[in-house]
């Protein structure tokens, strides 16, 4: 049985950044769902995802983008229920450690330097990437048209949950992961992705030289590749 896809975007994006692989992810047979990840903290959107996950019939394959990653880390979910974890450009957290601590594995990230806080009402702050500095920050391999629109509609996240620790029971320590990056990420600088890697024991990892933080959306066939890949994969462990 074919797994379900169920595709979790990351902070400062949403889920129209999966738009350039859906249609190779239904052509080959998979139902695929875009999670509107809330941004809010690691365990209440992971626990919303969880939720969703519960409701599906059949097997899970989960992909997370960036925060979307932590979010994977940390879905519970009946075993044999999800049988893999795609991470693109995405934070597979260790226990205890948080989004902030990932990005410090090496030295590298920019990303702070560029966040705009916006006081919220229930406390803390919402984070926003600057307008005038998204395209270089987030999205440089990107035309700079599209990351214009992509910096108005970018979702915020919450600083909480970019320093909220994880949880002590990581997803990749019980399924398969993939792991797909780009060799330019200024929001997770490329060493600490193959930190990430590395430590989850990646059944496969993929680097693309040039490429940004939304590798994703940059590169839709590499990503929709070794997201087929590891459904296959799945569909064999199944069998």
């Amino acid at each position: 049985m074919r797994p379900t896809v169920i595709l979790v975007h990351g902070a400062y994006a949403e889920s129209s950044s999966w738009n350039g692989i859906l249609e190779p992810l239904t052509t080959a047979g998979h139902r695929v769902i875009a999670f509107a990840t809330p941004l809010r903290s690691v365990a209440t959107d992971a626990t919303l995802l969880s939720e969703l996950v519960a409701t599906v019939d059949g097997p899970v394959l989960l992909a997370g983008h960036s925060y979307g990653g932590a979010v994977i880390t940390n879905v519970t979910a009946e075993p044999g229920h999800v049988v893999g974890a795609v991470y693109i450009a995405g934070f597979a957290l260790e226990p205890g450690e948080s989004c902030a601590d990932a990005s410090a594995l090496a030295p590298g990230s920019t990303l702070a330097e560029t966040l705009v806080p916006v006081p919220s009402a229930a406390g803390g702050a919402d984070t926003y990437i600057a307008p005038d500095r998204y395209h270089h920050q987030f999205a440089a391999d990107l035309p700079a048209e599209q990351a214009r629109l992509m910096a108005i509609t970018q979702r915020p996240v919450t600083d909480r949950a970019l320093a909220e620790p994880s949880g002590d029971q990581p997803l990749w320590q019980s399924v398969p992961s993939w792991f797909l990056f780009g060799e330019l990420d200024h929001n997770i600088p490329v060493g600490a992705h193959r930190i990430m890697a590395a430590r989850a024991k990646a059944r496969s990892t993929v680097e693309i030289a040039g490429a940004s933080h939304v590798v994703g959306i940059s590169h839709p066939a590499e990503t929709a590749r070794i997201i087929l890949d590891a459904a296959a994969s799945s569909d064999l462990a199944d069998a």
